[in-house]
């Protein structure tokens, strides 16, 4: 499943000439060439699953945990 972006991640990802790649929007879900009304899908989409406005924090990398320490 992908995962839903905000509407201002949506912005953000704008190209310098205002448009979005095919790999950007099939990592959202929205097919090539994109249908009228999808930026509004996507943010309507989005506000149903975080209704607070709030996003889910985005999982960060693991780094392994270190057992021992020594000071020397």
């Amino acid at each position: 499943m992908t995962e839903l972006p905000s509407p201002d991640e949506v912005e953000a990802a704008r190209s310098p000439k205002g448009g979005y790649s095919r790999a950007q929007l099939a990592a959202w879900g929205v097919p090539w060439p994109p249908p009228k009304g999808w930026k509004a899908d996507l943010a309507e989409r989005w506000k149903t699953a975080h209704p607070d406005g709030v996003p889910a924090p985005r999982p960060g990398p693991t780094l392994p945990a270190q057992e021992t320490f020594d000071f020397g």
